[in-house]
């Protein structure tokens, strides 16, 4: 156990997974964290079957839809074995990782041939689209770039983000619809203090304690994409969602952080910075 001192600043107000990469997920009272992260969180991704890249909702134009579906486990998720996963398609039906012609069902759904696959050993790429927004390191143009090795993760295994960045984007950009689900994150925390501002940037380099077991080591701001302006469900698309991030943080909202140590995680859980 830690000696370090420990500074109270919130509490977890909510958890997310998203079974398989770029879909809708799942929000939870508790989860497993392991070294990748939440327990099942990005377990699966779909793989173009024409050049071998994932799936991604950062290339828009090339995955317009992934957002209108939807994808949770079949069973609860318990230590290295990860059960089969149910994904709900934009007309209502739905389909199971474990159906022999699941690849078939989703590729007509989508309108490209595609295979579901769970993550694994070796490294695979994806794309990403920039908008044309000035304040980006790109514009309007198409990269690749490499997930981590046997992962489907973008950059980082945990993505957390304070109901403070939320607070504070709303008031620079009052029309905007800033809602978690915008973001992605996997833990959404609220600060005991009330304050509304870019909270997490000054926990770069720190550790959080969450619960009684859960260590996180904050690893660099968490950068944002075009996903953040797409819509989903009834939240319009709309890229001043991401140009606010850009004008006002550098494009990040909410931080990237390691697993230090692992443990369950639950709603409610007190969040210490070390």
């Amino acid at each position: 156990m830690s000696t370090a001192p420990q500074i109270g600043i919130g509490s977890v107000v909510s958890l997310w997974r998203y079974p398989v990469k770029s879909m809708m997920g799942e929000e939870l009272n508790a989860s497993e964290v392991m070294q990748r992260g939440l327990l099942g969180d990005r377990a699966y991704a779909l793989i173009d079957s024409s050049d071998g890249k994932v799936a991604t909702a950062k290339n828009p134009r090339k995955w317009p839809d992934l957002f209108d579906f939807r994808a949770t486990f079949l069973e609860p998720a318990r230590g290295a074995r990860i059960p089969p996963v149910r994904i709900a398609l934009p007309d209502g039906t739905t389909v199971t990782s474990d159906q022999a012609d699941v690849n078939r069902i989703l590729s007509n759904a989508l309108g490209r041939e595609v295979t579901l696959r769970a993550a694994g050993r070796g490294t695979v790429q994806a794309e990403e689209y920039w908008p044309d927004m000035e304040e980006l390191d790109h514009r309007d143009t198409v990269t690749d770039f490499t997930l981590p090795e046997e992962t489907f993760f973008d950059c980082a295994t945990i993505h957390l983000l304070t109901t403070a960045t939320l607070d504070r984007l709303r008031e620079l950009y009052p029309l905007g619809r800033f809602e978690v689900r915008r973001f992605r994150p996997n833990i959404v925390l609220e600060l005991g203090s009330g304050e509304r501002g870019f909270a997490e940037n000054a926990w770069v380099g720190h550790t959080l304690a969450i619960g009684a077991e859960v260590r996180l080591s904050i690893t660099s701001p968490c950068g944002r994409c075009v996903m953040t302006t797409l819509a989903q469900g009834d939240l319009p698309q709309d890229p001043g969602i991401l140009r606010a991030a850009a004008q006002h943080n550098r494009a990040s909202v909410g931080v990237y952080a390691a697993v230090a140590r692992g443990g369950t995680i639950r709603r409610g859980d007190s969040v210490r910075i070390e």
